[in-house]
């Protein structure tokens, strides 16, 4: 059963990569054990990306062993000598307050939730860090996480 979800996975994924209009880009860091510590740095390399003060997003895939109905991330940006540009603190819903149904897309029970960043990335960022904001060690069912940037 495992290495169906993950070939149905990997189809997506390619599914996904051919549809690349819109977008400048796009990247995921997938956790190990789908745990994602506190400590657990994501960091993405902006180097080659020109910003041009268009929407971001962030997108967490989830399953159904996540505890709780949102996830608070630290997003960090940085030059490319390292100094911080910004550093801001989100909240992203993953399930409907009421019913308790996971929000975003989804095969069987893993799902992925974009959510609209609420600010822009400064156009001298060259490096994203996304850190698990939540007061807890580890965070079961977050399988990945990543950065969209739009056109």
């Amino acid at each position: 059963m495992s290495k169906v979800k993950h070939c149905l996975f990997l189809l997506l994924v390619l599914l996904a990569g051919a549809c690349t209009e819109g977008r400048i880009y796009e990247d995921f860091q997938s956790l190990p054990n789908h745990n994602w510590g506190i400590k657990d740095s994501l960091v993405f390399d902006l180097q080659e990306v020109k910003l041009i003060n268009s929407p971001n997003l962030v997108a967490i895939k989830f399953n159904e062993k996540y505890p709780f109905s949102n996830c608070y991330l630290r997003i960090i940006s940085k030059d490319s000598s390292g100094v911080i540009l910004d550093n801001k603190l989100i909240n992203v819903t993953l399930f409907d307050p009421k019913s308790g149904e996971p929000l975003g897309n989804g095969i069987g029970g893993s799902y992925t939730r974009y959510d609209t960043l609420p600010f822009l990335f400064d156009t001298q960022t060259k490096h994203v860090t996304l850190l698990q904001y939540m007061r807890q060690d580890q965070l079961p069912g977050i399988e990945a996480v990543g950065i969209k940037i739009l056109k």
